[in-house]
């Protein structure tokens, strides 16, 4: 099989050369008798024929490199798709009824940057929420920081609503969505655009001679959660005392007279 392979590459070598050369064509008789000659010299051809004849092809047997080549490529023209996409994604004009759109698909609404005369930040409140962003769920409470998926079309320092509130609760009462709060809100402000840690990726296909190894960092958005709105929040002691846990006295128990 390998041989035969041999021959028909030789044949498609000599009708290339026929079809290119402009003198006397080369029959395949005499490049079939040049190549099983090992002490011939080719003086008549010129630089590109040397060239052209220099090039080394690889033959095998067997159809699996050939479907492995394939899937290769593949794989790498459905990773220059992707990349393709994702940078039109970034170079695409968005309208602000489109950004506003998507953003609240997403589960938030950008109200601006943040000033110096805003007091957003407050005190701990006994109070918390379970917030969906995308297709994750959050339990916060003021103060706290979440890392989110990269969230588009904010900035660091910019005011959010999230307007996808699933529960809240307080040590009073418990308010709980169908699937959503439509009278709840939470509000949050960006504080850093970052990546995450370097996962590492790798492919193998078992006596195929195929591996593939990739990294990914995930970008993630740091929010800071400075309100919860929507539910009665109990009011705190301001005079320092710390509450004290209620503890159960144990009954006397009365002897039998």
């Amino acid at each position: 099989m390998a041989h035969r392979r041999c021959v028909q590459s030789l044949a498609r070598h000599a009708t290339a050369l026929t079809s290119l050369k402009t003198t006397r064509p080369l029959s395949t008789l005499e490049i079939l008798t040049s190549k099983l000659n090992p002490v011939i010299t080719i003086t008549n051809l010129e630089p590109s024929w040397c060239t052209r004849w220099s090039h080394s092809r690889y033959f095998s047997s067997s159809k699996s490199d050939d479907s492995e080549n394939e899937v290769e490529m593949e794989e790498a023209s459905d990773g220059e798709t992707e990349e393709e996409e994702a940078a039109s994604d970034l170079d695409r004009d968005y309208s602000p009824e489109e950004k506003e759109a998507e953003a609240a698909a997403i589960g938030y609404k950008v109200l601006g940057p943040l000033q110096r005369s805003d007091r957003v930040f407050k005190d701990y409140e006994p109070v918390f929420a379970v917030v969906q962003i995308g297709s994750h769920q959050f339990k916060v409470s003021n103060g706290d920081c979440i890392f989110t998926e990269r969230l588009k079309f904010c900035e660091v320092n910019d005011k959010l609503i999230l307007n996808k509130v699933l529960l809240l609760g307080s040590p009073t009462q418990t308010i709980i969505g169908r699937p959503i709060l439509p009278d709840a809100a939470v509000h949050a402000v960006v504080e850093e655009h970052a990546l995450d840690a370097k996962v590492i990726i790798f492919k193998k296909k078992k006596r195929k001679n195929y591996r593939r190894t990739k990294g990914h960092r995930q970008e993630l958005t740091k929010l800071r959660i400075t309100d919860i709105q929507g539910i009665e929040k109990p009011e705190m002691k301001t005079d320092g005392t710390p509450l004290k846990a209620a503890v159960k006295k144990p009954e006397e128990i009365v002897a039998a007279a």
